[in-house]
């Protein structure tokens, strides 16, 4: 099958930029509950994915897509660095709000024989590691789907604070339902449905990724500053516009 030139890439970028602008006008102030509702029901119904990390408040998102369908697909990406707090949340997670669907997955051996053969790759390249690990799985992951649904909060940074509803991402839709939900809402909700807390939370890591490069928070501080603390990074690049930095050869 030919592969698309440039120009019809950009063609298609375009159309999507303003297919997820009419978006975000039409539904963007109708609530999460209701994005979903729409987004897995009627936009994209059968090609859209929930992507989790299962992280400190996963467990509120996925709450509200367990109500609307416990047979969606969600991504789990186990970079092979997590807390084993943060799988066992995961199995928990599943179990108490019966989803059916959860995949997990991993990095390519290749690239890991090639890259990072003693696993000790975060130390002199992160982003690098990052690609390797996250970013190349959840590209394969997603790679049969229209649409995907992320958990990203404007509270949680200032490179979020204009987060959309809806934003184009590497050819596909990307839908944040929990765009406009502070912290507070988050605790609430996560607390009126009786949803258990990731097991490091009450530790000080309000922002759980990978065990190496994951730092407890100071009160006060950004949620996601013990995310890569010290380095010249503030995203793993799932969520850049570019998805990171490429890996020769390779193709989340």
């Amino acid at each position: 099958m030919a592969q698309p030139n440039v120009a019809e890439a950009h063609s298609k970028e375009e159309v999507l930029a303003v297919e997820a602008a009419s978006y975000d006008r039409r539904f963007g102030g109708r609530g999460a509950k209701e994005i979903l509702r729409i987004a897995i029901n009627d936009l994209f119904k059968g090609q859209i994915t929930l992507v989790s990390s299962f992280g400190a408040d996963s467990s509120v998102l996925l709450h509200l897509v367990s109500e609307i369908d416990r047979d969606i697909p969600v991504v789990f990406v186990d970079t092979g660095k997590l807390f084993g707090e943060t799988k066992r949340y995961r199995d928990e997670l599943i179990e108490k709000l019966g989803l059916r669907n959860v995949v997990s997955v991993k990095p390519a051996p290749e690239d890991l024989a090639v890259y990072d053969p003693k696993g000790n790759l975060w130390l002199s390249d992160n982003d690098q590691c990052c690609h390797i690990r996250k970013v190349l799985p959840l590209k394969r992951a997603l790679s049969d789907f229209d649409a995907w649904i992320s958990g990203r909060k404007r509270h949680q940074s200032a490179t979020r604070s204009s987060l959309p509803f809806f934003e184009v991402d590497e050819g596909r839709i990307k839908v944040n339902p929990l765009a406009d939900w502070t912290a507070t809402e988050i605790l609430q909700y996560a607390k009126d449905h009786d949803l258990p807390p990731h097991p490091l939370v009450a530790e000080g890591y309000p922002s759980i990724g990978c065990m190496p490069c994951t730092d407890k928070v100071a009160p006060g501080e950004d949620p996601r500053s013990g995310r890569w603390r010290g380095m010249n990074k503030i995203e793993c690049g799932i969520h850049l516009p570019s998805h990171g930095q490429q890996v020769d050869g390779s193709g989340i």
